[in-house]
């Protein structure tokens, strides 16, 4: 097999989901329907939220899943699963409900982001490829709002692809760059699977085959007059790369009546480069040249060269925001939240040592709650159907400080998550790429608290619950403790 023949991502998988579910095929309760969460502890690099992403991949990859001949012959050859199994996964298709916040909404910690409702082979044998898709794109979309919000008013591009961790993770990566907030990426595949924006230009081997760099530039200015952008670092910025991209601005495109539209810098002191080459640049009468700069940039070298007084219009950002360098793992769980019975939905919790790892049991909502100026206050745990009423004041319990009497008054609120599946079938139409992204944008400009956007000591969210959820949460809490200790 090569990387060019046809994959079956179902099978993308832990093998434990595997055994598990050839146990339950075995079960009398096989068809029984459970309940599992994906939500997170803490956002990356200490930060105030994070994005959700990965969603629209998730409900293509559930109503897509199916085993081949191929893969049923695999599992045989392992010698653990029966006949009678391999023949049910032939025909398994899944045929759950997924809820979930719509692709791009601001997301917390220890609020479920999706939730799936199925019997318990299905819902164990996607447990990976949903963790896998979410875990990526949300930690890299949330890297990149940050890098975005570093850079301030100045572009930021994609240029990570040949520092990410595989193909894959280059395209998809990429993806949800431009859900944070990134106006284009370098990745081709990117720019074809999604409607990315594309741009490049050249690498240094294009000036160093060339020998003369002043012939280099004067190639690709030949090539691409109207989009003459020029790497001048190849051997020194100020005393060749810049004299000879004036050069060829004054000699080659001008003639044509175009003109040079930015020199990019790919190493060395990028701040004190940077106002050097705007002065050079100034001078020459190249006012509306721009300055690209690249070379291992992050939110907090960004940050650094801006407050440095840095002439740069746009930053091509790489490694750190393919890998998320900071902090390369987003740490979304999947867990069993609740039970199916006759009566209805039993709730399950997991109690650990850490009151951190305690989960949230049961079917639930989650509100987000609006001040009258329209910002997100907090969120609100509810249980699934209950009614929450903030037409007059709504008491709710801040799980942190139980004891104390609070109310919402004067706000709103809206439940901010939707049906997207029903019996493995899509049920509600995606946003565009783009419609996301833009959604993204919105909340962080007029819902979000400026403060919970801060890099360093970020106003906390708050996640509180409705009174009854609160008493649930507890019972099973108590219940729990008095059965096992």
């Amino acid at each position: 097999m090569t990387q060019f023949d046809k994959r079956n991502i179902s099978m993308m998988m832990d093998f434990y989901e595997m055994t598990m579910a050839n146990g339950y095929f075995h079960d009398k309760d096989m068809g029984r329907k459970v309940v599992f969460d994906v939500f997170y502890r803490s956002n990356p690099d200490e930060g105030g939220f994070a994005i959700f992403a990965g969603l629209e991949q998730v409900i293509e990859f559930v109503e897509n899943m199916s085993f081949s001949e191929e893969d049923v012959e695999y599992f045989r050859q392992q010698n653990l699963f029966s006949e009678e199994f391999l023949s049910y996964l032939r025909d398994f298709r899944f045929q759950g409900d997924i809820y979930a916040f719509p692709e791009g909404t601001v997301m917390y910690p220890d609020e479920p982001v999706l939730t799936v409702v199925a019997s318990l082979i299905d819902a164990q044998l996607v447990e990976t490829a949903i963790l896998a898709q979410i875990n990526h794109q949300s930690l890299i979309a949330t890297k990149a709002r940050r890098i975005v919000r570093a850079a301030g008013d100045r572009a930021v591009s994609d240029f990570g692809a040949r520092r990410a961790h595989n193909m894959d993770a280059a395209t998809y990566g990429a993806r949800a760059a431009y859900i944070g907030g990134v106006v284009g990426t370098a990745t081709v595949s990117a720019g074809q699977m999604f409607d990315i924006p594309v741009s490049g230009t050249m690498a240094h081997s294009w000036v160093m085959f060339y020998g003369d760099e002043f012939e280099a530039f004067k190639r690709y200015a030949e090539v691409y007059p109207d989009a003459t952008v020029l790497l001048v670092d190849t051997y020194d910025v100020i005393h060749s790369g810049i004299p000879n991209a004036i050069r060829v601005s004054r000699e080659v495109l001008e003639p044509m009546g175009k003109r040079l539209k930015a020199i990019r810098i790919d190493s060395g002191d990028l701040a004190y480069l940077s106002k050097k080459v705007r002065k050079m640049l100034d001078e020459a009468g190249l006012t509306d040249c721009r300055i690209v700069v690249s070379n291992s940039l992050d939110e907090f070298t960004i940050t650094s060269l801006l407050n440095q007084g840095a002439c740069i219009d746009s930053f091509g950002v790489g490694e750190r925001l393919i890998t998320a360098k900071s902090q390369p793992v987003f740490g979304a769980v999947y867990k069993l939240s609740a039970i199916g019975t006759e009566e209805g939905f039993l709730p399950r919790i997991k109690v650990s040592e850490n009151v951190e790892k305690i989960t949230n049991p049961g079917m639930k909502d989650v509100y987000r709650v609006y001040d009258q100026d329209g910002h997100a206050v907090a969120d609100l745990l509810a249980i699934c159907g209950e009614s929450v009423d903030m037409s007059r004041p709504y008491r709710y319990v801040d799980p942190q400080k139980p004891w104390k009497n609070r109310y919402f008054e004067g706000f709103t609120a809206k439940n901010i998550r939707k049906q997207y599946v029903r019996d493995g079938k899509r049920v509600e139409e995606l946003p565009s790429l783009h419609e996301i992204r833009d959604y993204v944008k919105y909340q962080l400009d007029h819902e979000i608290w400026q403060e919970e956007q801060r890099f360093e000591n970020p106003h906390r969210h708050y996640l509180d619950m409705t009174p009854d959820y609160y008493d649930l949460k507890m019972s099973l809490l108590h219940e729990t403790r008095k059965q096992h200790g």
